[in-house]
This record gives structure tokens, C-alpha cells and sequence, in this order.
């Protein structure tokens, strides 16, 4: 939305709806403009880091535009009308989602066919039908080239609001015909905040799940996972040990991802919270390999130093890449259990070499 003049509201309670949605307040401010402008595009493609509010952004966006009580130069929702408790419900008649079927790697140009044929009957309510499509980064070919014609020729008064991580995800075609609206990660300091408020939250482990959240409060929720680390901690006791047997390893990591659940979404989400842990292990010791150092528990500081004399800073750089290029691998969908024996063949026998 880099055509948008953003403005300044003096009004404390001029951005009261949009309470939930935290460190996008430019992006909420230039919606507001659009809208009192009457400028609002009929499609947006959300794009940026998973977890970080697109699609909380998306549904309150949603709720302002169909909400009953709004002026029509305004995008507050006023929570209480008919409309807004329906759009939060998900029960709207002119709101829709569609997502990817939990079972499924792919977007299905059925469940879109399922959407433009909503999309295409009169509002039930006047204000006009809104559409949130999330998981757009896995629309297949039959899938994004259905929903282009939707694009191409929108219903009358409709908005489309396709929720990605990158627009190069996207076929060209859907790019040029949606504005792009960029998310940034959230500030560490603004993750730390929303998890102190967290029920149950572990107030020793916030700045460390801060830190590696990369800026997604999705992740950082997913990170307060003890098994996961525990499984971490097994998982580098392994790659450590003096005999390192691959095969019980690549085995052991396997049935963690299993235990995720059977859909392939949730077992690759945890194959690459692992990943990321380990990556940042892999950073640690490389900095400890060239004397930079931090205070850390006893058990993880011999640990490190154990590594980086076994590997050294070369071998180290080689293997963070290769842990890049298992998480790019997972993100293309190729079979899990594959990358994971693959990365911890390589990992093993570079430690081996490095005794």
C-alpha cells in the first residue's frame, strides 16, 4: 500500500476495534485512509512472516467494513452489532474464509470453486461480501488459475483478501491484480509482552522464546512447547556423543514429528521449530568457535565448546547451510522423513569427521 498518505488520528478512541491487532498500527492507519478516501482496492494480498497477525488483521478488517453501526467515511467496528458478532463468529452471510483442507499440502480448486460460487450470489446485507483466503501460498496451478477469473471479473462490491508469506509465491498474473500489503516481524520486545500474557506462561523462558521468535508471536507460542525441548536437548546429546548412531537419531526425530499429529501441516511446522533450534545451537557454537561468548547454562556452554573444537568455523558454516537447505526443503513439500534422515546423515558424519 505504498500509495497510501498515512494521517495521524489525535482520537485515543478512534482505533478502540482494532485493540487485538498489535505493531501493524501504520498498516491499520492506512486502511483508514483508503477507506474515508474511498479508495479500498477490491483485492489485497497479505504477506509477510507466519504468525504475526495477518490474518487477525484480515477478520478485523472484515468485521469494520460489514459492521452495521460504522459511518461509511470510518473503519471502526463497533463489536456489538448483529454484524460484527457474526463476523466473529464466522457466521456472517456476505463473510467468507477458505483455507487449505488440513489433510491436503495443496489448495484445491475445489475448495475455491466452493468460494467464487459464494462470492458470486447477491449480499445478504447490503454492505457487500468480503473473502479471506488463507494458506494462499499453496494454491496449485488448477486453484490460483480459478481464482484469477475471480479476480479478473470480481462480483460487484466484493473484497478479496489472499493471506501469504511471499509474493513470489503468488502466479504474476495474481500479483498484478492485488495490492500488496507488506507484514513486518513484531518487535522482540512487543513478543515478550503478549507472552507475559499468556496463561500458564514460564516468565524465565520469555526472553529466550522472544529471541527466537523471529519476530512471529505464532512461533513463540509454538516454541513454549517443553517437548520440543526436550527433544532438542536429546536431539544435540545425540549429535555430541562420541558414537553417533544416525540411524536411531533420524528414527527418534521421526516419531517426534509424528506425535504433532497425522496432518503433514502440523508435522512440518514441528520438523522446522527442530530445525530452527538446532540452528541456533549450530550459531552459538560457531560464535563460541571465534571467541565471542555468552552466559549460558553449564551443560549447554560445554556442549557448545565441545562442537565448535570438533567442527571448527568452516565445517560449522557448512553445516548451518545445510540445516538452511533442509528448511527451505520442507517449506516445497517434499517427504519429510527423507529430509530428516538426509540432514542427520550429513550432520552425523560431519561430526564424526571432526573428532
Amino acid at each position: 500500500m505504498t500509495d497510501c498518505v498515512l494521517r495521524e488520528r489525535t482520537s485515543a478512541e478512534a482505533m478502540l476495534s482494532w485493540q487485538t491487532v498489535r505493531g501493524h498500527e501504520s498498516l491499520v492507519r492506512a486502511f483508514q485512509d483508503v477507506v474515508q478516501r474511498g479508495r479500498l482496492a477490491h483485492a489485497y494480498l497479505f504477506v509477510g512472516p507466519v504468525g504475526v497477525g495477518k490474518r487477525l488483521f484480515a477478520m478485523e478488517l472484515a468485521k469494520a467494513l460489514l459492521c452495521e453501526n460504522r459511518a461509511n467515511d470510518a473503519l471502526e467496528a463497533c463489536d456489538h452489532c448483529p454484524a460484527c458478532l457474526q463476523v466473529m463468529a464466522q457466521t456472517h452471510p456476505d463473510f467468507f474464509t477458505a483455507s487449505r483442507p488440513e489433510d491436503q499440502n495443496e489448495f484445491t480448486i475445489e475448495a475455491i470453486r466452493d468460494l467464487t460460487r459464494e462470492l458470486g450470489l447477491k449480499p445478504a446485507r447490503g454492505r457487500g461480501k468480503i473473502a479471506v483466503v488463507d494458506d494462499a501460498d499453496d494454491f496449485n496451478d488448477e486453484a490460483a488459475n480459478c481464482f484469477l477469473k475471480t479476480l479478473e471479473e470480481p462480483p460487484p462490491r466484493s473484497l478479496l483478501i489472499l493471506i501469504g508469506t511471499n509474493p513470489e509465491l503468488q502466479l504474476p498474473t495474481i500479483q498484478s491484480r492485488c495490492q500488496v500489503v507488506r507484514f513486518s516481524p513484531l518487535p522482540e520486545r512487543l513478543i515478550a509482552e503478549l507472552l507475559r500474557t499468556q496463561e500458564g506462561a514460564d516468565r524465565a523462558s520469555i526472553p529466550r522464546l522472544a529471541q527466537l521468535s523471529e519476530g512471529s508471536m505464532g512461533r513463540a507460542v509454538a516454541l513454549a512447547d517443553p517437548a520440543l525441548w526436550d527433544f532438542r536437548d536429546s536431539l544435540i546429546q545425540g549429535l555430541t556423543a562420541a558414537n553417533i548412531d544416525r540411524v536411531v537419531l533420524a528414527e527418534a526425530w521421526t516419531r517426534f514429528l509424528q506425535d504433532a499429529g497425522k496432518d503433514a501441516p502440523s508435522q512440518r511446522q514441528r520438523a522446522a521449530l527442530v530445525l530452527g533450534l538446532l540452528i541456533d545451537f549450530l550459531k552459538n557454537a560457531l560464535a563460541t568457535s571465534i571467541g565471542v561468548t555468552h552466559e549460558r547454562p553449564a551443560e549447554e556452554e560445554k556442549q557448545l565448546r565441545q562442537v565448535s573444537e570438533r567442527l571448527g568455523p568452516e565445517r560449522l558454516l557448512q553445516l548451518l547451510e545445510r540445516c538452511l537447505e533442509a528448511d527451505a526443503q520442507i517449506y516445497r513439500f517434499a517427504q519429510i522423513g527423507l529430509i530428516v534422515e538426509a540432514l542427520v546423515d550429513a550432520a552425523g558424519g560431519m561430526m564424526m569427521a571432526g573428532r
